[in-house]
Order: structure tokens, then C-alpha cells, then sequence
């Protein structure tokens, strides 16, 4: 039997019903193996050396197959029809050659299939290859790229721009693209216009719609109804006149269908149509395809197979009739930017059968199926056939003009089944007219026809005059926002990413906090425009829309053979890594100054009364400019600092905001007993303070803000009863100890101490705020109780989550733990919490290192270098001495010898 080795249990499953009992079909569950998130990983000096690591979760599947392989001596690798696919087979037979599971004898081959289905892979086993070493070298290229760019350009980042988690080849390029068209719609400034509409009848008193696109004998263009003035004037000239029809002209069109899906196109229609984002599209389609209902869902080509197209026109005859189907089977080329066309477009694998006879119990299965199976079909089917009619309309002077549209639907063609989503809404020209002939006298329509027109009217405003004749306001509106669909559509014509990549790459820069998603729209976050300040500033090449689809071609070339895939690493390090080199004498300040200039449209726009938008609100004579905090976020602060302590969050001012923001002075919340009760904005959050700091009271009552409330909305009330705190509960029944309930760092706890400073004590967490008033003593000793009972599980050696390896300069293990707090790496004595802004899965030793050393020098102590082992010194044999031969005297034993002597 052959041992067949797919990706998912699921396409194990699958194939393994088709194939039967001549063979075992196991699954690798993904690649077995990986560059360790590791300096080193990658080695460019020494000819792009890469060192995989078997990830833990693999070995066990590893092993399987390697277990299977002692009995079955062939192997054969089915994994996906893509560079990845073959990457996958690549890692499986390396990994079990090195464990020796494949001997001499053992035969290896490559098979790929297009669908999961019994005739396809039947078929494919009857033609077997070697795995195509183009396409690894391709694989391995890109892998190699984006491994040097992420271990080279993020450290940068991470001590450059504090808060920046990490950088990447293709979603830098990405997120460039999401900023700049905020950038776009931060700069535009809406222009003001008018249309004007007009209701008419027949003779026959039919009514229709029309616009005026003619006055005073002379064309409107879009502007030259720039006001309500000029609107009105408008409006007045057409109720005036009486209007008659001066032409009717009548166009037959047609309209073609979209061809078969690709990936990119498939992701585009499930967001218009379901709002499904790029990740879930593709795991749904993963799973069809998986099931054997759909082709390979990673492909750019838009072509299917001969019997594909045969069977699709059979399908369209069956369900609508010969008159849908074309006389010619409809042929398409893709026009995208560097598409290699490789694979089919994505279909059903059989046309017959539609969501409903599948039986899907997934509904996103069920969705995407017939979303694939519709656009499939429609596809191969005849054009809709129209009729557009245009009906000129003029005043007998000639200095009105006005024109209605409309078509009629003289055959639907596949329309019957589909009709392509659209990103932004088109203009209604679908509108059907009443009959109408040239030399028609129209007249005016009653108002109700009028409020319908203007109910579909673009603007916010419109004139009337009776009732009949409408002037509509309009504004210019900036470019629209990304959606997942409108991105992964820019790229695929800027030739940025691959099919394999786009649902990875939109999913990474939203994952990593760069941009979020807001009603389906794409927004950038304030460290996402503040990384691609950074990068257009400073690696500006690396993230030109130009060069990354540049090197994406060059990959192509790789895996058609082409291209040396060493040469393309060495030409693109050479460069890279000169680039790196040129940021190592950057400072923190000289990069914020920077990247504060290249913001400031955004970040100090122009002051409605044209002063300066740097100048400080607060002290009035102070800069503004950008400062970044010790948790990397960023904000805008006064250059009077500390005299002038006033900051607003990044970004550009809201009057609003800032209207109820808490002032530097404190915010006077009233006074209670006499003194004034204030809310401060603190180092470490919003806080109540009573009274004012004096000499005689240098440390005036405070108390923080409890994060659950918004600091502006604290009453005098709620500061005053947080003033009041720690509360005293009572005395501990057993041994007479206060109780207290309070607000801490960490949130509300109880305290079993003669008082809260007390550093030694018992303290346990409350589990709503509100108990910090309310809690009793009973409850308050069952808590305490608790607390003190699951001590007993305290002074075990914690594990650690991961280790990172030895300290390079003191030695000694660096490790991740989880502790009370969070993550946190720990050396020797030493522990350091890993920042939120970090991935603790991506954390590098050097990164680790340096948030020791960090650690290290806030608490005073020095992190030792390793002492070098003392040479030993060289030992000497003795010289051997000969032992004299002599008699032994009368009466003694004769000398042992000296070898002998030694032993003993």
C-alpha cells in the first residue's frame, strides 16, 4: 500500500474514500515545520542559509507517517496545486529524509489535483512528478524575504517608535495604501452644487421624471449651479415655459456577464453580499473544497476546463432553455497585474447540482456555495439584451433643455440567475418610461409626484416651485473609504500580494492594531499612520507601490524558472540591509520631529480664525508637538512642559472633546465641608483630590478614578464618596484585625491589616466595585478565607511558557512566564513584564534581553557579562626517575613498584 499525504484531516477523509484500500491517507495538518521566530533563522551571510525547525504540534503527525512508511514503501504527496502546496510536500520529504523514514528503496512522487473529486484524483495518481523545485525556490525566496525584512525592520520600529509591534514586507504596503486614502479624505473639502428636476405627464397623463441639462441655450456642466440663487433662478426658468418633446431616440444594448471566480473576485462579492471578511471567505471556501464540492479556491487564472464549460451549458439548458445558452462557449483572459493564471477559476465541480441539493448545514457554506455556483453558471450564459431610451425635452425658445432615461428589459439573459455585486451604489438609470413620440406637449405632474422625486434626491436640501419642479443640493463627496473587497481589488491591480496572501495580509495590519474595521469600512489607527510615516520617511523603497509589485514579478520569474532565487535574496539584502544600517545613529526625538512635520495637516489643521493651530490652548505661548508615553501610545503636548502640563489625545483637535477634557488646573467639581473637591488627569490616570496641596499639606486627600467610569461624568457625589475611602468594614471576629474595603491599582479589594499601608496582611479581591461600600463582615471573612486557603498552592516553581535561550552576554536562561500581572520574560533574579504593544509569540531573545536590561536599570541592579572559563594550567608529567636496583636488605620486602604504588 502507498502512503498518501495530504494537508487536513478533512481532505483525508475525503480522498480516502475515493482512492480505497490500496492506500493509507494520512494528514500533515499544515506545514510540519518552520523558521523559529529567532535571530539567525535566516543567515545572509552565508548564502541565504535557512534553518527549519519541526514546530511541537508536528512531530506527532510526523512520526505518523514515518510510521506508516516501515510498512508502506511508497510515498505519495498530494498537497494543495499551488507554490505553497509544493512547499508543504518539499518540507514533508526533507523532514523524512532526515529522520531516515524514507530508505533507498522508497519510492517519492508528487501528485495535484484541481477538485476533490473521484475522477480528478483518480487521474492525478495516474500521473505522478517530482515535487517542482522552481516553485520551492519561489516559496523559499518569499519566505527568506519576509523572514529579513520582519527580524530587521521591526527592531527598528520597536526602538525608533515606541508602540510599533512589527513591520512587513506586503502589509506595510498595505496599510500605506489605508492611510493614504484617510490622508485623501482628511484633505478634501466638499464643493457645493445643484441639479434640477422637473415631474411631467404625457398627454396621456402618464408621468415621468426629467433633468434639466441645458439653460439660457447653453449646456450645464456640473458646477455652474453652484448656489441656491442660481438654483432658484433655474427652477423659476423651467416652471415658466411650457415643454414639449423634440426627440425620442431608442438603443439597443447588451450586457455581458462577469466571468467565473478567482480569488480576489471571490473575496470582493462575499464582503458587498454578506459583509464576510477575506479570512472567513477563504476558511468557507477551504472547507467546500475540502468536501469536494468546489475546485481549488487560491487561483488568479479565470479560464475552466473544457468539460467544465460543456457541463455548465448542459446546466443552463436544463434549467432555462436553450435560449440562454450561447452558440459559442464565452472565453476569458485576465487583465489583473501580473497574473499567472495557473489553476482554473474557482466553480462547482458539478454544474448540476445547486446549494439546495447539497444539503449544506453550514450557512456560510451554504452562502458562498450558491454565491460560486450562480456566477459560475450566469458566466457561461447569453448577454441581457436592453433597449435604452432617450427623450430630449426643450422650451419653444430653445433656452430650456431637459432629458429623460429609461430602458426596458427586452431579454434578461443571466440576469435570470445573477447579477454582480457593486461597491458603490450607480445612479438609478433603470428606470422604464411611459410612451412617448416626438411633438408631445408635456405638462407639470402634482406635488405628490414631486415628493417622491425629491425622496430620491442626493441632497440635503430642494427648492420647489408647484410642486412639479425640484432643485436639488448636492456636495461632492471624498473617495470612499477601503472595504476588505475595494482593498484586495487595489491590490490585485497594483500587482501587490497573491491569491494565497490577500486574506492574510488585510487580516494582519487589523490583528496587529494598525487599522480597524468599522461597519465594513477600513480606518486607520493612530500607530498605523505613524508606522507608515516612519517607512515613507525612511524605507520609502520598501514600501513603493512599484517595487513590492516589482519583487512580487520577480517571484514569478523564480517559480517559471527564470530567476536565480539566491540572486533576487542577494540584489534585494544588499540594498535592504544598507538601509538598516543608515537608521542605527537615528534618535527617538529626530524621528518624532520628523514624523510630526510630515503629520501636521492632520494633527494641527488650520484654525477657522487663522491662528496658529501649534499654538497651546493653555498657556497660550507654549509649541505643540507630538510626544510619545512610556506605553508607547502617542500624544500631542505643550513644549512648556512641565510648567504646562496640557496634552490631547493624537490626532487632530475635537473642540468638543476638549470642551469637557479635564484642564491641567483640575476640573471644580464643587466643595464639600468646605473644601474644594477637584478631578485631576494624572501620571497614572484621573484621580479626585480633596482640598489644595499648601505647605502645611503637601499630600492633600486623593483617590484614583475606578476605570469604569468616565471621568468626566464624576458628580461631586461620586468624588466625595471615593474621598471617603478606605472604608473600615469592622474588626475580624477571631482576632480583632480591621477589615478594610478599598480601591487599588488593580481594582477593588479588602484588606486584613491594622491599616492599608500596611505592607503585610491579607488582601483579597472584591468582585464588583460597588462591594467596596457594601460588602459586610461575613462575606468579607469568607473572602479573606478563601484567600488565605489558596496560599497553600503558592511556592511550586512556575513553568515557564516558553524559553528563548541563553542570555548572550551573562548567560543563563531567558524564558516567558504567566504571571498574576500578565506575561512577563524573567532572567535569573530578574523579571520584566512584556508591554501589551508586544506579541509574546513573536518576542525575540534580543528583544527580551533589552527589556531586562530595561528592567534592570530602573531597579539599580547590573546585568553581569559572562566571565570567561579560566584557562587551566598545563600539568606536567614528572620526570621519570629510574629506580635504582638494589638488594634488599637483609630482612625487608623488596620496593614495590612505582606504577603499582600509584594505584594505591
Amino acid at each position: 500500500m502507498a502512503v498518501v499525504v495530504v494537508e487536513s484531516p478533512a481532505k483525508a477523509k475525503t480522498i480516502d474514500k475515493y482512492l480505497g484500500d490500496g492506500y493509507t491517507v494520512l494528514a500533515s495538518y499544515g506545514h510540519v515545520r518552520d523558521l523559529p521566530p529567532k535571530d539567525g533563522s535566516v543567515d545572509p551571510d552565508n548564502g541565504f542559509d535557512m534553518r527549519w525547525e519541526v514546530a511541537s504540534d508536528s512531530k506527532k503527525h510526523v512520526k505518523a507517517i514515518a510510521d506508516a512508511l516501515k510498512t508502506d514503501n511508497e510515498l505519495i504527496l498530494a498537497t494543495d496545486p499551488d507554490r505553497e502546496g509544493e512547499a508543504i510536500s518539499w518540507h514533508l520529504e526533507e523532514t523524512l529524509r532526515e529522520r531516515k523514514a524514507i530508505r533507498k528503496d522508497t519510492a517519492v512522487s508528487r501528485v495535484v489535483f484541481n477538485a476533490i473529486t473521484k475522477s480528478a484524483v483518480t487521474e492525478a495518481m495516474k500521473n505522478p512528478r517530482q515535487v517542482d523545485a522552481p516553485l520551492v525556490e519561489a516559496y523559499l525566496a518569499r519566505r527568506a524575504l519576509d523572514y529579513l525584512v520582519g527580524f530587521n525592520l521591526s527592531p527598528v520600529l520597536w526602538r525608533k517608535l515606541p508602540g510599533s509591534k512589527s513591520a512587513g514586507r506586503v502589509q506595510s504596503v498595505c496599510l500605506r495604501l489605508i492611510v493614504e486614502r484617510e490622508m485623501e479624505i482628511e484633505a478634501f473639502r466638499p464643493r457645493e452644487y445643484w441639479t434640477v428636476r422637473a415631474g411631467l405627464t404625457t398627454p396621456r397623463g402618464k408621468p415621468f421624471e426629467a433633468r434639466l441639462v441645458s439653460l439660457a441655450g447653453r449646456k450645464l456642466e456640473r458646477f455652474d449651479l453652484a448656489n441656491e440663487t442660481q438654483a432658484e433662478m433655474a427652477v423659476q426658468a423651467v416652471s415658466s415655459r411650457k415643454l414639449s418633446v423634440v426627440s425620442v431616440e431608442a438603443k439597443p444594448s447588451t450586457r455581458n456577464p462577469a466571468p467565473p471566480f478567482m480569488t480576489s473576485t471571490l473575496q470582493q462579492e462575499a464582503s458587498r453580499k454578506f459583509g464576510m471578511g477575506a479570512r472567513a471567505a477563504m476558511s468557507t471556501a477551504q472547507r467546500l473544497y475540502e468536501a469536494g464540492h468546489i475546485t481549488y479556491m487560491r487561483t488568479d487564472g479565470i479560464d475552466m476546463a473544457p468539460e467544465a464549460v460543456s457541463a455548465a451549458r448542459d446546466a443552463i439548458r436544463d434549467r432555462f432553455g436553450a435560449d440562454y445558452v450561447p452558440q459559442a462557449p464565452r472565453i476569458y483572459k485576465n487583465k489583473a497585474k501580473n497574473a499567472q493564471e495557473a489553476h482554473e477559476a474557482i466553480r462547482p465541480t458539478d454544474m448540476a447540482r445547486d446549494a439546495d441539493s447539497l444539503k449544506l448545514a453550514d450557512a456560510d457554506q451554504r452562502k458562498l456555495y450558491d454565491l460560486i455556483w450562480k456566477r459560475t453558471l450566469a458566466s457561461q450564459m447569453e448577454a441581457a439584451r436592453l433597449e435604452r431610451t432617450t427623450v430630449e425635452i426643450e422650451s419653444p425658445d430653445r433656452q430650456v433643455g431637459l432629458r429623460a432615461t429609461g430602458q426596458v428589459m427586452l431579454f434578461d439573459g443571466f440576469i435570470a440567475i445573477y447579477e454582480e455585486g457593486r461597491d458603490e451604489p450607480a445612479e438609478d438609470d433603470d428606470k422604464r418610461l411611459p410612451q412617448i413620440a416626438e411633438g408631445d406637449a408635456l405638462g407639470f405632474a402634482d406635488k405628490t409626484f414631486a415628493d417622491e422625486a425629491a425622496k430620491a434626491g442626493a441632497g440635503a436640501s430642494q427648492l420647489g416651485h408647484d410642486g412639479a419642479v425640484l432643485g436639488l443640493q448636492h456636495h461632492t463627496q471624498p473617495p470612499p473609504r477601503y472595504t476588505e473587497a475595494t482593498l484586495v481589488k487595489r491590490m490585485e491591480e497594483l500587482g501587490i500580494g497573491r491569491p494565497s496572501t490577500y486574506a492574510s495580509i488585510v487580516t494582519t495590519i487589523q490583528d496587529r492594531k494598525y487599522v480597524r474595521k468599522d461597519k465594513n469600512r477600513l480606518f486607520p489607527e493612530d500607530q498605523g499612520r505613524l508606522v507608515t510615516a516612519f517607512l515613507v520617511n525612511y524605507f520609502r523603497r520598501y514600501v513603493e507601490y512599484d517595487f513590492t509589485a516589482g519583487l512580487e514579478e520577480s517571484l514569478d520569474h523564480v517559480s517559471a524558472g527564470e530567476e536565480d532565487w539566491k540572486t533576487l535574496l542577494d540584489r534585494f539584502w544588499r540594498d535592504f540591509h544598507a538601509a538598516i544600517e543608515e537608521t542605527a545613529d537615528l534618535r527617538i526625538s529626530e524621528v518624532l520631529d520628523k514624523i510630526d512635520e510630515v503629520l501636521s495637516p492632520h494633527l494641527y489643521p488650520p484654525q477657522p480664525d487663522g491662528s496658529n493651530p501649534r499654538l497651546c490652548p493653555n498657556c497660550g505661548n507654549g509649541r505643540l508637538s507630538m510626544r510619545t508615553a512610556r506605553s508607547g501610545g502617542a500624544f500631542i503636548g505643550c513644549s512648556n512642559y512641565p510648567e504646562c502640563r496640557y496634552t490631547r489625545p493624537f490626532g487632530p483637535p475635537d473642540p468638543e472633546a476638549e470642551a469637557s477634557a479635564i484642564p491641567p488646573e483640575g476640573k471644580l467639581l464643587g466643595k464639600d465641608q468646605g473644601d474644594e473637591i477637584r478631578i485631576f488627569k494624572g501620571r497614572y490616570g484621573p484621580y479626585a483630590q480633596r482640598g489644595t496641596a499648601t505647605e502645611d499639606n503637601p499630600k492633600p486627600p486623593r483617590q484614583s478614578i475606578p476605570q469604569d467610569w468616565t471621568p468626566e461624568e464624576v458628580s461631586l457625589a461620586d468624588a466625595v464618596r471615593l474621598l471617603a475611602l478606605p472604608r473600615l468594614v469592622g474588626q475580624h471576629p477571631e482576632d480583632g484585625v480591621p477589615v478594610w474595603a478599598n480601591i487599588g491599582r488593580y481594582g477593588p479589594y479588602l484588606k486584613h491589616a491594622e491599616s492599608t499601608s500596611d505592607r503585610g496582611g491579607t488582601n483579597a479581591n472584591l468582585e464588583t466595585l460597588e462591594d467596596v461600600w457594601t460588602v459586610g463582615m461575613n462575606r468579607a471573612v469568607q473572602l479573606l478565607a478563601e484567600k488565605v486557603a489558596s496560599r497553600g498552592a503558592r511556592g511550586r516553581a512556575a513553568k515557564p511558557l516558553r524559553e528563548l535561550g541563553e542570555h548572550p552576554e551573562a548567560g543563563g536562561p531567558v524564558a516567558i512566564y504567566d504571571g498574576k500581572y500578565g506575561l512577563y520574560v524573567k532572567w535569573e533574579k530578574i523579571n520584566a513584564t512584556i508591554p501589551e504593544t508586544i506579541d509574546a509569540a513573536e518576542l525575540t531573545l534580543a528583544q527580551a534581553v533589552d527589556l531586562i536590561d530595561e528592567r534592570a536599570a530602573r531597579s539599580g541592579k547590573k546585568v553581569a557579562k559572562k566571565k570567561a572559563a579560566p584557562k587551566k594550567a598545563a600539568t606536567k608529567k614528572p620526570a621519570a626517575r629510574k629506580a635504582a636496583t638494589k638488594k634488599p636488605a637483609a630482612g625487608k620486602a623488596p620496593a614495590k613498584k612505582a606504577s603499582a604504588a600509584k594505584k594505591e
